[in-house]
């Protein structure tokens, strides 16, 4: 039974992170990330498929050997994250801006001190 509870959620997770290849501030590694996880304890071979993927695969492997996240995707994650905090900013202004601002100060710190 944990073994479908655990590839219903990589299934889960490959869905979101499939939306997030087509909108511009949904991240989709990620969601891959954590449905390889999923798959690792429900379904292996799916797993191998996510960590073979030619476009995806790369960035998979390379955080589960070395927790390590190209230069490229840094720069991607930290201008989604300015984009998200300035239509914060327009649409429900202040005080509420702190908060996307608050997140990507910390997430975005995280991001870019990680190895590349």
């Amino acid at each position: 039974m944990s073994r479908h509870l655990w590839t219903g959620a990589g299934l889960a997770f490959v869905a979101i992170g499939a939306v997030g290849a087509f909108l511009p501030l949904l991240p989709t590694v990620p969601f891959l990330l954590l449905a390889a996880f999923c798959f690792a304890k429900g379904n292996p071979a799916w797993e191998q498929r996510l960590l073979d993927h030619p476009k995806y695969g790369p960035a998979l492997r390379q955080w589960r050997e070395r927790r390590a996240i190209s230069r490229r995707a840094k720069q991607a994650a930290l201008v989604a994250m300015a984009i998200s905090v300035g239509i914060t900013a327009l649409t429900a202004g202040w005080p509420w801006v702190l908060i996307p601002a608050a997140v990507m100060a910390i997430s975005g710190t995280w991001i870019w001190t990680r190895a590349e």
